[in-house]
């Protein structure tokens, strides 16, 4: 069987007790996690914002919450205590990997993809499920959230917040193109979709109920019942406001 069938199997069964082979079947998809190959959404040309969710990839993730015993993670107990789900420790990271992660207090949770090139600066922190391509920047005090796909060669600017969305699990999680630029204190939130080289100014909110007005076509972009909400290609979006008409 797939990893995704042997997964969606395990969610379904969701035992008072996890056997050995369980939490067995649990490091092989967190190893595909970590190596970019199970994502909880991937592009596809057929979606209308041309991504897919891939919930069976979250169904994983949750498992690993539930099969997680709480544990003692502290460095030093007396000065920072750290308590969390054993199936959830610290990524490991090696001079090998081409990661750089600057001195000073960044956090990135196993179970998420790395790629090389990465730079993170401190204090930030990525969490469980989260996509980050090679060559992009998590600038200080920014956060990527559970899911969240960041492309390459972006640039998550200071005190910006990536939204990610681990349930429900059909939800789209945020997603951020490649080439990206995400202002200082930006906040993309609900599956929101950015797409390619598109510029963020600083202070941007984007999530489902913020209408995106284009000043030249006099378009305007925003969610829908079925679709998140996506900001086309190069665009450049500033924060604003405009009338109401009745």
């Amino acid at each position: 069987m797939t990893l995704e069938t042997r997964i969606e199997k395990l969610y379904a069964a969701a035992p008072a007790v996890y056997a050995q082979a369980d939490q067995a079947l649990f490091a092989e998809f967190k190893d595909a996690l970590n190596r970019g190959e199970a994502r909880a959404a991937e592009p596809c040309e057929n979606a209308p914002t041309g991504w897919k969710v891939n919930a069976w990839v979250k169904k994983g993730i949750l498992c690993g919450f539930r099969m997680g015993a709480i544990v003692d993670m502290s460095v030093n107990a007396s000065k920072q205590p750290w308590f969390d789900k054993a199936t959830y420790p610290v990524k490991s990271f090696g001079v090998a990997s081409g990661v750089r992660i600057v001195p000073g207090g960044s956090s990135i949770r196993d179970g998420c993809y790395i790629a090389r090139g990465v730079t993170c600066m401190p204090p930030m922190y990525i969490n469980v499920g989260a996509y980050v391509g090679e060559g992009t920047m998590i600038d200080s005090h920014a956060l990527v959230g559970s899911c969240a796909q960041v492309g390459a060669r972006c640039h998550v600017s200071a005190a910006a917040q990536i939204g990610g969305v681990l349930e429900p699990i059909g939800a789209m999680p945020v997603i951020i193109e490649d080439d990206v630029l995400v202002g200082g204190n930006c906040g993309v939130y609900e599956g929101t979709v950015v797409k390619s080289r598109a510029v963020l100014g600083s202070g941007v909110i984007l999530n489902r109920s913020t209408p995106v007005y284009d000043l030249v076509s006099g378009e305007v972009h925003a969610a829908t019942d079925e679709t998140p909400l996506v900001v086309p290609e190069n665009a450049v979006v500033v924060a604003g406001s405009r009338a109401i008409s009745r």
